[in-house]
């Protein structure tokens, strides 16, 4: 008994390394929560310490991090894959594309079905 419990937390142990660090709302709020103190809130400083708040947990990602923000989507930094065989368009010639990192957003349900609904055609 006291070695299978041994294994399924061995076993959830190597799940969680593979696993994305996963931001919330509740991280976002914490960290405007920091730039806000002490200052006098406007709109304008409200909307300006979210996008900041937003861009220093992006900036976070080591090398991958994902923001979910419910209702409305998740922010995710994903890595890609080196191109040892990319071309040069202008001279024919083959260059080494290294990897890196890029964001990507997968919007939320309400988003998305605000995304499918059909577009009103103009000229009717």
């Amino acid at each position: 008994m006291a070695q299978e419990t041994y294994i399924e937390i061995k076993e959830t142990k190597k799940r969680n390394i593979d696993r994305v660090k996963t931001l919330t709302r509740k991280d976002v709020e914490l960290k405007m929560e920091e730039k806000l103190i002490g200052r006098r809130v406007t709109r304008k400083l409200i909307v300006d310490s979210l996008f900041d708040s937003m861009r220093e947990l992006i900036m976070m990602a080591d090398p991958t991090i994902r923001i979910e923000i419910r209702d409305f989507g998740v922010f995710e930094v994903k890595k890609t894959k080196p191109k040892p065989k990319a071309r040069n368009l202008k001279t024919g010639e083959f260059v080494f594309v290294p990897g890196r990192r890029k964001m990507h957003f997968k919007p939320g349900k309400i988003l998305k079905n605000f995304l499918k609904e059909k577009i009103a055609d103009p000229l009717q």
